[in-house]
């Protein structure tokens, strides 16, 4: 790459001068933002952030905002490798990208960074982009640490730098499915959620397996509590209520798994989790159970099920279904082992209709970030919201090895 490609301008487009005033006027003023794309050579970053979100956004041209403002967005591409970096660039039709992010960091051009690294690679990253006063958008977990997730809200705070972090399984279309039934007041007074997540990930000697190997090495920012808890987190508290407490159960099911080469390994990482939260719910305590794996061979609809009950009704929503049962359509069972129940309980469960047009989860949050940082309104999913998540993970670690109830006390900027 040369210099060039780190100074492609990202100045706001406006009208061509020299067409007529009535036609100038008439045309709504374009803003073109450079964003800083690091780590897209990963499965996340490149396939959701990267293709399913920026590119989309670039191809239809940008987002309207309420005044008839257009916002574009122009990609850098930031690596280790410029040779894979290049393929992806000529792929997608790219100008730019390097394998320099301090330079990157240091061209004011490029407004925004987004980071899509590895857990352990991610703090040092933040840490220099905050520096360079860069907006920041970033995967989860935000660092290997509560201390040091906590430390880089505070320092974000203090640089007066705007952050955004990623809260995609909000943006599922059967959450926001569950989200309207709440707020509808359907299910009355919330008792529990019970959540199931989880799939075979093969252990790759004899078939490949569907994740990567460091996912399954503590050593390297692994296991599933780390990578799931984060995301628990933000679902339990913006939907149910604030995670009071946690007890967390993790197992290494599977120790003997092959890598990427390969090669034997031994998971020094648990492959599973199974947790009870307590939440602060608006009408009361709520008990949240979710179990987590990857060596669960499914048996439900979707990957993911929360299944919610209420006083006055109940839902099992997934990535995209949603089905509920209110309290005068629910059946009336009676325990019998002697007998055969030949009651078909699927068939009391009524369908959600698909009654809106859900957009990918990843590029509808980044729709909304974008326009808040352009409109500069407050953004409720920042570093401190995902210092929380880290909160979480690490209570239920420490929840496991010690064998009891973990309290997960207020986080503050203070």
């Amino acid at each position: 790459m040369t210099d060039t490609t780190l100074a492609a301008s990202t100045e706001p487009a406006t009208a061509d001068a020299t067409a007529a005033p009535a036609a100038a006027a008439s045309r709504p003023a374009v803003r073109e933002i450079g964003i800083i794309m690091n780590g897209v050579s990963g499965r996340m970053g490149y396939r959701q952030h990267l293709v399913r979100s920026i590119l989309a956004i670039r191809d239809q041209g940008g987002i309207e905002l309420p005044d008839g403002t257009k916002v574009t967005v122009k990609p850098l591409l930031v690596g280790r490798s410029e040779a894979k970096l290049a393929d992806l660039a000529a792929k997608h039709g790219i100008d730019d990208y390097t394998t320099d992010l301090d330079a990157a960091l240091a061209d004011p051009r490029w407004e925004i960074y987004a980071d899509f690294l590895v857990t352990k690679a991610r703090a040092t990253a933040l840490r220099k982009a905050i520096a360079a006063g860069k907006t920041i958008y970033t995967e989860k977990p935000t660092a290997e640490s509560v201390d040091e997730a906590l430390e880089l809200a505070k320092l974000a705070a203090a640089a007066g730098v705007k952050t955004g972090v990623v809260h995609d399984k909000l943006y599922l279309p059967g959450l926001q499915k569950l989200k309207r039934l709440i707020d509808s007041g359907f299910f009355g007074r919330i008792l529990s959620v019970r959540g199931e997540f989880g799939y075979w990930v093969f252990e790759g000697d004899w078939q490949p397996a569907q994740r990567p190997s460091w996912n399954y090495r503590a050593e390297d920012g692994g296991g599933i509590i780390v990578d799931m808890f984060p995301h628990w987190n933000y679902v339990l508290e913006n939907l149910f209520g604030d995670v009071q407490t946690v007890y967390a159960q993790a197992a290494v099911h599977i120790a003997d798994r092959w890598d990427e080469r390969g090669e034997h390994y031994t998971a020094t990482a648990e492959d599973a989790a199974y947790g009870i939260f307590e939440l602060s719910g608006s009408q009361g305590p709520i008990t949240a159970q979710i179990n987590s794996s990857w060596t669960v061979r499914v048996n439900r609809d979707e990957l993911v099920e929360f299944h919610v009950d209420g006083t006055h009704g109940s839902a099992v929503v997934g990535l995209f279904g949603a089905k509920i049962q209110p309290r005068n359509a629910t059946p009336k069972p009676v325990w019998n082992p002697d007998l055969e129940d030949t009651h078909d309980y699927d068939a009391d469960w009524q369908q959600v209709p698909t009654n809106d047009v859900f957009l990918n989860g990843f590029r509808q949050q980044w729709e909304e970030f974008l326009t808040s940082y352009v409109l500069d309104t407050p953004y409720e999913f920042d570093l401190l919201a995902g210092a929380r998540g880290v909160q979480l993970a690490e209570a239920g670690l420490r929840s496991s090895r010690e064998g009891r109830k973990v309290e997960l006390p207020a986080l503050s900027l203070d």
